[in-house]
């Protein structure tokens, strides 16, 4: 290749494709703002908070991120792919009443629960995919209105069937051991206990790298969000590709709801609502571009990072927890400004 400038007639050429200094393919990564950030956060806690160094803090925070992380991946290869997705926090709570009202109503092994649960849930992100396809409303509307109806199901179906807004506990049903073992229970590593949302976490997390930089798949993501009219124009199968990616939001839903009811034995009905926001505030953070064709998912793991010190190391510096939004905005606005000056500077030098 003896030349990376743009050939006659095109405008634009892939930068992953355009040869790059070391120095500035490392400034060119979409998490290099929210490495920066997440540093500082560190910095800033370790100062002020005592506690916060100590190693079972360490698991307390990257528990609190995991939780948030697991979705965050899908949710940041969503944006990639230029559509958001509103329904993501009741869909985890979905995901959970699910397992539990059908475990208990059908007096089954609590692994039909959950294998029920992943077929609907899996339902409900196809659902939003192809409404999305067929329809050509904006994801936000779409989502929306997902949203609003997952609400009303979970609590008029939890009130129905159980006469409260609660599950009845499935603690004594055969295979619930198993299934805790899997999505809730804690290794002790080096002294530190670590919960095993941390490996679904890690285990994610590479996983959708390797589909973004590796795969075929991961290219139709970039090319997507993007350009979906340019995707199609080159054989790209766009409203696949977004079907896909709704079905992995529905996926790690899956994940997360398995984990809370198998954490806690019944669920709430009413959690979950406000929780899509943080998820995408965490891969905004990791530098995922709100108009979509750029990101990573190693990104959305160091915003979900963030949230976890700051929503913890409030607590260790024994501060009013009512600062956390303050903070967790602000972080926003910071990383969002950081990754915004790093790409311009980036692009100017090309």
């Amino acid at each position: 290749m003896s030349s990376t400038a743009p050939p006659s007639g095109i405008d634009h050429v892939d930068e992953r494709l355009l040869r790059t200094t070391p120095l500035k393919k490392l400034l060119a990564r979409p998490e290099l703002g929210s490495v920066v950030g997440a540093a500082a956060v560190f910095v800033f806690f370790a100062v002020f908070a005592d506690s916060f160094l100590r190693a079972s803090s360490l698991g307390t925070v990257l528990y609190a991120a995991s939780t948030i992380g697991i979705m965050a991946v899908p949710v940041a290869l969503l944006m990639i792919g230029g559509e958001f997705d509103l329904s993501a926090g009741v869909m985890v709570t979905s995901s959970a009443l699910v397992s539990s009202m059908f475990s208990y109503q059908m007096t089954a092994n609590v692994w039909v629960g959950v294998g029920v649960s992943l077929l609907v849930t899996l339902a409900i992100g196809v659902f939003n995919g192809v409404m999305l396809t067929r329809t050509k409303l904006p994801s936000f509307i779409i989502t929306l209105g997902t949203f609003l109806m997952l609400t009303g199901l979970n609590l008029g179906l939890t009130k129905l069937i159980s006469g409260t807004v609660s599950t009845k506990t499935i603690a004594d049903m055969e295979g619930f051991p198993a299934a805790r073992k899997l999505f809730a229970s804690q290794l002790t590593l080096g002294g530190v206990e670590l919960k095993v949302t941390i490996l679904w976490w890690f285990g994610l997390v590479a996983l959708a790298t390797w589909i973004l930089l590796r795969t075929r798949f991961g290219n139709w993501i970039f090319a997507v969000g993007g350009g979906a009219d340019a995707a199609r124009a080159v054989g790209v199968p766009v409203h696949r590709t977004k079907i896909g990616l709704y079905a992995g939001v529905a996926f790690c839903a899956w994940i997360s709801g398995q984990h809370l009811l198998f954490s806690f034995d019944v669920v709430q009905s009413g959690e979950g609502v406000g929780n899509e926001l943080i998820y995408i505030i965490a891969a905004v953070i990791g530098g995922c571009l709100i108009t979509g064709g750029y990101g990573s998912a190693i990104g959305s793991a160091v915003g979900a990072l963030i949230f976890g010190m700051t929503s913890k190391g409030i607590v260790y510096a024994e501060w009013n927890p009512d600062w956390f939004k303050f903070f967790l905005g602000a972080m926003l606005l910071l990383a969002t400004l950081l990754n915004a000056w790093i790409r311009k500077r980036v692009e100017a030098t090309k």
